[in-house]
C-alpha cells in the first residue's frame, strides 16, 4: 500500500497558516460544558462575589485617608473599624475565590475526562484511511497534550479571566463615580482624568485585538509542529533496533534537530508575538498611572474643594486596579490562543466522519457459508493511482486461494476490500450473494479470522493475548490451541507459565513467539472465512514446518484467503492467482501453474534458486 503521509508535513503547513474558527471551538466547548453548567454558574457567582467585595477596598481606603486630619486630630477609632472592615472582605473575597477556582478545576477535570473518552472512541470508530494518512506520534499528542491545553486553560485562565472583567468593569464605574463629582466642581481641572481613559482604553483593546488576529495562526501551527515532532520520535522509537542495524543514528539526530528547530521556532514565534501584548499594554497603563497622578495632585494644589485626598488615593487605587486585569488578560491571550488551536485539533478530530454502514437498511450478516464473489473490482488508495483495475474472484464454500506478486502488485489491497477497511470505487464484493456494502462491518469482519504479518500484542498475560476477542474462551480452550499451534510446550517453559505478563509490544519473546501467538488466537474464534497475510513469515523454515499441520486444521472446512512469499506453503491451495500491477496474469493450482511455465514458475523457480 502507498505511504498517504508523503505530503503531511505540507498539509499541516497549509493547515497552520488558517485562523483558528474561534467560533466553531467555543460552540463545542459549550457542549462539553452544558452538563455543568449549574456547577459553573456557581463557580462564576463565587467568582464575581470576590471581585466585587474586592472592588469595595480602594473606597473604604479612601475613607479612612480622609479620617487623617492633622489640625483637628486623627479619628484613630474610625481608621481601626474601616481596617477591620477591610480585613474581613478580604478574608471573604478570598475564600469566595478559593471556592470558585477549585470548583473550575473539577469541572475541568471532568470536561477533560469526557472529552479524553469521547476522542478515544471516536479514534476507534475511524477508518482504516485515517490512520495511514497520519502519524501515529501525531494522533497521541492530540489525545494527551492537546487535552491538557484545554484542561490547564479552563481550570487556571477561565477564571482569571473572568475576575479580571468584572474588576475592569467595577474599577471603571467607581473611577467614574468619584471622577464625575470632580468634574462638576472644577471641569477646568478635573476633566483630563476621564480623557487619559478614553484614550488608553480604546488604545489598549485595538492593540490586543490586533495582536491577537496576528497570533492566532502561530500557536496553530506550533500545535502542528509539536504533533509532527512527537510522530518522528514515535516512529524512531518503534524502529530503534533498524536505527542501530543500519548505524543510522547520526543521521536521525540530525533529522530530529530539524524538526526540533521547526518546533522550536514555531514556539518561539507564538511566545514572542504572544507575550508583545502585556509589555505593550502595562506601559499604556504605566504611563496612564503616571498622569491620574499627576493630575490628582494638580487637583488638590489648584482646587481643593473639588476632592480630598482620600479620594484621590481612591482613584488611583481604583486606576491600579483597571490596568492590573488589563494587564493579566493580555498576558494570558497566548494560552488562550494555544488552548483554541488545541481545542480545534480535538474537535476536528472528534467531527472526523466515522467508518458506518452508508447503505440503507444495512443488515447482519448471518449463516455465512464462505461463498465470495468479486466483480469487476476498480480501486486505488489515490484515485489517480488505481491498483486493481478489473478484479474480478469467484470462490467457493470452503476453497483455499493463495494470492502471490511481487510487492505493491495489489496482493494485500484485495484482503483490505474484503474487510471493507476501504471501499472500491467501482464493482462490487458479495459473500453468499449478498453486496458486502449492503451489511454492517461488524458482522462482515466477525465473519473472518485474520492472522497479520505485523503481530500485535499488549502488554498482559499470555493467556489474555491468546483469548483477546473471545471472550467466552476457557483455559481448557487456550491450553487445546495451543497444543494444536504446537507453542504448549513453550509456554509452559516461561515463568509464569500462561500466566506470564507480555511487556509493551511483547519485546521478553522472540518475533517467531509472537507471531505462533497470533495464529493461536486465530485458532480460537469460529469464523466461517480466514484471512492469512504473511502469517508464517517471521517464523523459521522448521518451525514453519511444525505448525503447517496445526495451520492445516485451522483452514479445514473455511474458505482461505492466503497471502504467501513463500510458495511452498501455498501448493495445496485450491486455486493460486498471480498478481501483477493490480491484474490477475495467471491462476491455477500449482501444478498447472508449474507447468504452464509463466510468472508463477518464473517466481518459484528463482525462489527456490536462492535458497
Amino acid at each position: 500500500m502507498p505511504d498517504l503521509r508523503m505530503n503531511l508535513s505540507d498539509t499541516r503547513n497549509l493547515t497552520a497558516k488558517k485562523k483558528v474558527d474561534t467560533k466553531y471551538v467555543l460552540r463545542k466547548l459549550l457542549h462539553y460544558m452544558k452538563p455543568y453548567m449549574w456547577f459553573i454558574v456557581l463557580v462564576f457567582l463565587l467568582n464575581i462575589i470576590s471581585s466585587a467585595l474586592t472592588l469595595v477596598g480602594p473606597e473604604l481606603c479612601g475613607i479612612a485617608i480622609d479620617c487623617i486630619d492633622p489640625v483637628n486630630g486623627t479619628d484613630f477609632d474610625s481608621i481601626t473599624f474601616y481596617c477591620i472592615i477591610l480585613a474581613v472582605i478580604y478574608v471573604i473575597s478570598g475564600i469566595a475565590l478559593y471556592l470558585s477556582s477549585v470548583g473550575m478545576a473539577y469541572v475541568s477535570r471532568k470536561m477533560g475526562k469526557r472529552m479524553r473518552a469521547d476522542t478515544f472512541s471516536q479514534l476507534l470508530s475511524l477508518p482504516v484511511s485515517y490512520f495511514d494518512s497520519r502519524q501515529t506520534g501525531d494522533i497521541i499528542s492530540v489525545l494527551s497534550y492537546d487535552i491538557d491545553s484545554i484542561v490547564t486553560s479552563l481550570s487556571n485562565d477561565v477564571i482569571m479571566v473572568l475576575r479580571s472583567v468584572v474588576e475592569i468593569a467595577g474599577s471603571l464605574a467607581m473611577m467614574l463615580y468619584i471622577a464625575i463629582p470632580m468634574i462638576i466642581a472644577s471641569p477646568a481641572v478635573s476633566s483630563p482624568l476621564l480623557i487619559i481613559f478614553v484614550v488608553t482604553i480604546p488604545l489598549t483593546v485595538f492593540t490586543t485585538q490586533f495582536i491577537v488576529r496576528k497570533v492566532q495562526p502561530l500557536f496553530r501551527k506550533r500545535s502542528a509542529k509539536l504533533g509532527e515532532l512527537n510522530g518522528f520520535v514515535e516512529e524512531m522509537v518503534t524502529g530503534q533496533k533498524t536505527t542501530k542495524a543500519y548505524n543510522c543514528e547520526e543521521k536521525l539526530i540530525d533529522d530530529f534537530e530539524k524538526k526540533n528547530v521547526d518546533a522550536v521556532d514555531a514556539y518561539a514565534k507564538a511566545e514572542y508575538y504572544g507575550t508583545m501584548t502585556g509589555p505593550f499594554n502595562t506601559f499604556i497603563s504605566n504611563i496612564s498611572l503616571t498622569l491620574v497622578s499627576v493630575i490628582g495632585g494638580l487637583i488638590l494644589f489648584l482646587s481643593p474643594a473639588a476632592a480630598t485626598l482620600g479620594q484621590i488615593s481612591s482613584f488611583m487605587l481604583y486606576s491600579r486596579k483597571f490596568s492590573g486585569p488589563v494587564n493579566e488578560v493580555s498576558n494570558v491571550m497566548g494560552e488562550f490562543q494555544s488552548a483554541f488551536a488545541a481545542a480545534e485539533r480535538v474537535f476536528r478530530v472528534l467531527d472526523e466522519t466515522p467508518e458506518r454502514d452508508i447503505a440503507d437498511g444495512t443488515e447482519v450478516l448471518t449463516d455465512v457459508q464462505g461463498d465470495v464473489e468479486i466483480s469487476h473490482v476498480r480501486f486505488g488508495y489515490d484515485p489517480d493511482k488505481v491498483i486493481l483495475k478489473d478484479f474480478s474472484l469467484d470462490v467457493k464454500k470452503g476453497q483455499t486461494i493463495a494470492i502471490v506478486g511481487h510487492t505493491g502488485a495489489g496482493k494485500t489491497t484485495v484482503i483490505n476490500l474484503l474487510m471493507r477497511f476501504y471501499d472500491p470505487q467501482s464493482g462490487t464484493i458479495c459473500i453468499d450473494g449478498k453486496d458486502i456494502s449492503t451489511v454492517t462491518r461488524d458482522s462482515l469482519r466477525r465473519a473472518f479470522t485474520m492472522v497479520l504479518q505485523d503481530t500485535w500484542l499488549f502488554a498482559g498475560t499470555v493467556y489474555e493475548n491468546i483469548a483477546y476477542g473471545n471472550g467466552d474462551v476457557t483455559r481448557e480452550d487456550v491450553e487445546r490451541v495451543c497444543k494444536a499451534a504446537k507453542i504448549h510446550t513453550f509456554i509452559t517453559r516461561l515463568p509464569q507459565g500462561y500466566d506470564t505478563v507480555l511487556t509493551e509490544n511483547a519485546v521478553n519473546i522472540s518475533k517467531g513467539q509472537k507471531q505462533l501467538l497470533t495464529i493461536a488466537r486465530a485458532m480460537l474464534l469460529d469464523s466461517p472465512m480466514l484471512i492469512l497475510d504473511e502469517a508464517t513469515s517471521n517464523v523459521d523454515t522448521r518451525t514453519e514446518q511444525t505448525i503447517q499441520q496445526a495451520m492445516r486444521l485451522l483452514m479445514q472446512g473455511r474458505t482461505c484467503f492466503v497471502i504467501a512469499h513463500r510458495l511452498s506453503t501455498i501448493k495445496n491451495a485450491d486455486k493460486i492467482l498471480v498478481m501483477q500491477d493490480g491484474d490477475v496474469v495467471e491462476q491455477g493450482t500449482h501444478e498447472s501453474l508449474m507447468a504452464s511455465g509463466g510468472v508463477y514458475r518464473d517466481l518459484y523457480t528463482s525462489q527456490f534458486e536462492s535458497y
